[in-house]
């Protein structure tokens, strides 16, 4: 089920930052074509406007070749336990030889023959001038990337706390369970006097709170949600311990209608990791870092259940912004709002088999069936 369908408060996840798009290399081509109509505007000689763009080019690749060069003087200390001793590894870690030292050497050559003779200096003089220009750049920091663009190359390549998180819950956790979790709620059932009745919500409802305050005790957070009992235990052999065992728990959760609904439930234990890093000083970790990764997390181990055929239709992430609600029963209702939706997604579904059952029994002639609303046979009148 797509991530916005399954949801029943869509502003609770307008909040979950989506993956960026390419609307910022749009944008380039949108400036690149102003560039040009400008420089078509001012009538300029071409060939004039052709050696400047040349020398501004070069100073672009030079920047690049000297920032390379000074990252391998940082790496070149560090070659044997990152690079296993190879400095070729270490120099194109830094930079594309390919592409910036035959692409500069090429520039280099044109801007020569193009442009020595309007400014009357030597070569070596005006790659020079580049040179210092670039590394004034690099000295003062105006050419380190912007933190969105961080947050970007970090996203892309899995690097964020919040990713390995996420990767290591559905791993080492929901990939074992959620398989064989509608099995085991149908054995609870079965000894509990079939408690869940919707089959809509047999699936683990993971909490995930955006302050990342993770409670061992559900009760004390709402004493609208109550403890009924443990599901039965799976045992798997896992990392070498022999018949590991794994539980899940059944809550109630009760309604202003003083109704019980029940569910399994839980929080998703790696908030706990998210939210002890923020009290620990050595994490340099802000409460504004912790909350930006507890979105992420969620974001990410969603795309990951989504595209996982063993864990389909068995989770149902919610989440919520706990950090301003001063509601005692806040978790209670937004629990009461997914259940219920729930219930109305498998009615909807009996509702439209009943229709189509009974489309297929009606008789072909238009005659109408008189259906008796007793189970016990009827005798048959004469006319």
């Amino acid at each position: 089920m797509p991530y916005e369908e399954d949801q029943p408060n869509e502003k609770t996840y307008a909040i979950i930052p989506k993956p960026r798009g390419n609307r910022a290399q749009r944008m380039s081509y949108v400036l690149l074509a102003l560039c040009a109509f400008i420089l078509y505007l001012i009538e300029q000689n071409f060939s004039h406007i052709l050696r400047c763009l040349i020398v501004h080019f070069t100073a672009l690749q030079a920047g690049s070749l000297l920032k390379g060069i000074c990252n391998f003087a940082e790496e070149m200390d560090h070659v044997t336990s990152r690079y296993h001793g190879s400095y070729g590894r270490a120099l194109s870690a830094c930079l594309d030889l390919r592409r910036h030292a035959l692409c500069f050497v090429f520039l280099c050559g044109v801007a020569y023959f193009l442009c020595l003779e309007e400014t009357g200096l030597p070569v070596y003089l005006n790659l020079t001038l580049m040179s210092l220009c670039q590394l004034l750049s690099i000295i003062f920091g105006i050419q380190h990337p912007s933190a969105a663009e961080i947050s970007e190359i970090h996203e892309q390549n899995n690097c964020n706390v919040a990713q390995g998180l996420a990767w290591s819950y559905y791993i080492g956790y929901l990939k074992v369970i959620l398989p064989s979790l509608k099995d085991l709620i149908s054995d609870f059932n079965r000894s509990h006097g079939e408690l869940l009745t919707c089959k809509k919500t047999w699936k683990l409802h993971i909490l995930i709170p955006l302050s990342c305050d993770v409670y061992d005790d559900l009760q004390k957070v709402d004493s609208h949600i109550q403890f009924i009992n443990n599901l039965p235990e799976l045992r798997v052999d896992r990392a070498g311990v022999k018949q590991r065992s794994y539980k899940n728990s059944v809550y109630g959760i009760l309604g202003e209608d003083q109704k019980m609904n029940y569910c399994v439930l839980e929080y998703a234990t790696p908030l706990k990791s998210l939210y002890a890093m923020s009290q620990d000083e050595n994490a340099g970790f802000s409460s504004q870092d912790r909350l930006e990764q507890a979105k992420l997390f969620c974001r990410t181990l969603e795309e990951i259940l989504q595209k996982s055929k063993e864990c389909s239709d068995c989770y149902r992430l919610i989440v919520y912004d706990d950090s301003e609600n001063n509601d005692t029963h806040c978790l209670s209702k937004a629990l009461l709002g997914h259940i219920r939706q729930q219930h109305q997604e498998e009615y909807n579904v009996h509702e439209r088999l009943q229709g189509c059952i009974e489309s297929e029994n009606l008789p072909s002639n238009g005659t109408q069936l008189l259906l008796s609303g007793s189970d016990q046979p009827q005798p048959l009148h004469s006319f």
